[in-house]
């Protein structure tokens, strides 16, 4: 798939007040400080599409892109992000999980996980989570330039051998390097077949 087209929307913290229009929705969840505006911004080949900061925690809504008039992308707040005081936590837990859940437009969710540790327990946790309400889901590691092939094979062979401990079968697995343009045609297509 080739993207064309990609606009900012529309930001809420009520999945309700998401555009009505029922085009299918593509949505990227992860810790903070995962990589997850840069991956946005790689995939739709668009400097500064998704804010990018140094500080984590800066996507605090559920935030609407349209690409090629036909299919949204949808960036969430990251979760498990711990110098926000405990009520601001809350909250974001309530946005997150009432779109996750309720969003009847959600086709998939891609995890973002952070390819330069072993297997966060938040991470496995959030998972879990997602695959005991049915969400399909997909995993995407990133920043995948940042440490050698051996190191990332090992990392992603862990999280592999910790899932399948409890899943019969993985999700699909995208690995990323926003820097590199690694893992974009993969994601996009892999999206084009899906699409709903």
């Amino acid at each position: 798939m080739e993207i064309k087209s990609a606009k900012f929307v529309i930001s809420n913290s009520d999945y309700q007040l998401c555009p009505q229009d029922g085009k299918a929705e593509y949505a990227f969840i992860g810790r903070s400080n995962v990589g997850k505006s840069s991956l946005i911004n790689m995939l739709c080949n668009r400097k500064g599409l998704a804010m990018t900061s140094s500080k984590p925690g800066k996507t605090l809504l559920i935030n609407h892109f349209i690409i090629n008039d036909n299919w949204y992308l949808v960036d969430l707040p990251g979760y498990g992000f711990a110098s926000t005081g405990k009520a601001m936590r809350e909250k974001l837990k309530a946005i997150i999980e009432s779109y996750i859940l309720y969003r009847e437009q959600l086709a998939l969710l891609f995890i973002l996980l952070d390819s330069r540790h072993e297997p966060q327990k938040i991470d496995l946790e959030f998972i879990a989570w997602a695959g005991e309400n049915g969400i399909p889901i997909a995993l995407v590691f990133t920043k995948a330039d940042k440490l050698s092939k051996s190191h990332l094979n090992d990392n992603i062979t862990a999280y592999k051998n910790t899932l399948l401990e409890q899943w019969e079968e993985l999700p699909p697995i995208f690995i990323t390097s926003a820097e590199k343009h690694e893992g974009r045609t993969e994601i996009l297509d892999y999206i084009d077949k899906v699409k709903m």
